[in-house]
């Protein structure tokens, strides 16, 4: 590659090859969207080059990650990496660890290997027995027997209370311990990655109908936080409602037209919640006239369509469970969140797919998604960049919605996103099919049904991280 490091990577470097003097295992956790691949790519070229190690392996989460790794790696160092005769190495997702056998393993005996574990967050474990799959192999088979290990992690913590393989925490806190750390807020400063706009689009009259048998009774809800909160109507129902998936969709569609007055080629990115769900998405951007791909864990050419996508023209890929983690597309710089997964690691691996800056002129990222409370609170997080205990994800209290606009906080930022702004008309009639423009959500007990309808008093709050 010819293109210069970044300062950040010319640093992390320095510091790793420095570190290794001393003990094999560095970890860096870096902001998604940052570099790491690349990073890791010259990091091994300098061990090459000095001859520390003879061979690279590494390991990620998915075959679409391995693909980005064995790229990147083949064009910093001019050696392919799929582990056939001549190449410098190999890479591997985590899962087929297992199925390697002993004489692949006895590499790591006979030769000096640089090990490289992407996205380590998801191998847990110090002790075998406390341990997931992916870590006992990182244990077992790895450990105290490759020459060195670079462990790289975007979001490095985990929902349960289990330790990451290979890391170090403080004690008695059990805080991680980074060897190096680029946060988000230093990957914006440095144009590196963009400055996240999260959206949280509520509605302030929804309407829920509860028929049992001839008998109907009507509630009416501020938010749908207390629809939510206070009634049978799921969060995944929400998110498959029609009129949920047209709102955030108009949203979408209509910031990226503006992006791309600006960046020809900015793209949507559309997670949903099943390949069903997917396949309405796409259907209600179809009769907008938008063009979509879809991709999901059982579309057989996914990587294909993917790859397709990234150099393409189409506007918009709708995903399920594929474009979540470590998946580069530098174009796509709108987000519409409808996944039912509400988990902080999750929604940050998410928010990092439209980080990615590529130029001087795309230096804003776009997250649609439903003020739901739980996803209300991490978007409020995001300008903390990572919890405070980085060990293990604890639960957080969530406050209030705020009238102060400053970083971190949700209120009014002004007009350019519409911020408390009401969208339509302030007629209170419903919107939706069916009669009186309610639209079922399906039954919830036995012989009652629930039905819920949305005003046009649709609001929508804006947080500005950075």
């Amino acid at each position: 590659m010819t293109r210069s490091l970044r300062d950040w990577q010319f640093s992390c470097i320095k510091r790793a090859l420095e570190h290794f003097t001393v003990t094999p295992h560095f970890f860096c956790q870096a902001t998604p969207g940052a570099g790491k691949t690349r990073m890791a790519a010259e990091l091994a070229g300098r061990l090459l080059e000095q001859d520390k190690i003879d061979l690279v392996l590494c390991f990620a989460p998915s075959c679409q990650v391995v693909e980005g790794f064995r790229s990147t790696f083949a064009a910093v160092l001019g050696r392919r990496l799929d582990g056939q005769m001549g190449a410098v190495g190999a890479a591997f997702t985590y899962q087929a660890m297992e199925y390697r056998d002993e004489g692949f393993w006895q590499l790591l005996d006979d030769y000096r290997v640089l090990v490289v574990f992407d996205e380590i967050h998801h191998c847990a474990g110090h002790d075998p027995l406390l341990s997931n799959a992916w870590g006992q192999q990182i244990l077992r088979r790895i450990q105290d027997r490759a020459a060195f290990t670079l462990a790289l992690s975007g979001t490095p913590w985990r929902s349960d209370d289990r330790a990451i393989a290979l890391a170090r925490y403080s004690t008695p806190e059990r805080h991680l311990i980074c060897d190096y750390r680029y946060g988000l807020k230093e990957a914006i400063a440095d144009g590196v990655c963009r400055s996240p706009r999260i959206v949280l689009l509520d509605n302030q009259k929804v309407k829920l109908t509860e028929e049992v048998g001839t008998d109907s009774t009507v509630r009416m809800f501020p938010s749908i936080v207390k629809l939510l909160g206070e009634s049978p109507v799921t969060y995944e129902e929400l998110l498959r409602h029609d009129e949920v998936i047209e709102q955030l969709l108009d949203l979408g569609c209509s910031k990226l037209d503006e992006l791309r007055q600006i960046k020809p080629d900015a793209a949507g990115l559309v997670v949903a919640t099943d390949i069903e769900h997917a396949q309405q998405i796409a259907q209600a951007l179809g009769a907008r006239g938008e063009g979509c791909h879809i991709v999901t864990n059982k579309t057989p050419d996914a990587q294909q369509i993917i790859n397709a996508f990234r150099h393409g023209a189409c506007r918009w890929i709708v995903a399920v469970g594929m474009i979540s983690e470590g998946t580069d597309i530098p174009r796509l710089q709108v987000c519409c969140y409808l996944s039912r997964i509400r988990t902080e690691l999750h929604y940050r691996q998410v928010l990092g797919r439209v980080l990615r800056r590529t130029g001087e002129s795309d230096d804003q990222a776009w997250l649609f998604m439903l003020a739901e409370l739980t996803l209300q609170g991490f978007a409020e997080r995001i300008a903390d960049d990572l919890p405070e205990d980085l060990a293990v994800l604890k639960a957080v209290q969530i406050p209030a919605f705020t009238t102060d606009a400053k970083p971190g906080s949700i209120g009014t930022v002004g007009n350019i996103s519409g911020l408390e702004r009401n969208i339509g008309s302030n007629s209170d009639q419903p919107i939706g099919t069916g009669s009186a423009g309610i639209v079922s959500l399906g039954s919830f007990i036995a012989e009652a049904s629930y039905h819920v309808s949305f005003s046009q008093h649709y609001r929508q709050q804006l947080l500005a991280c950075f």
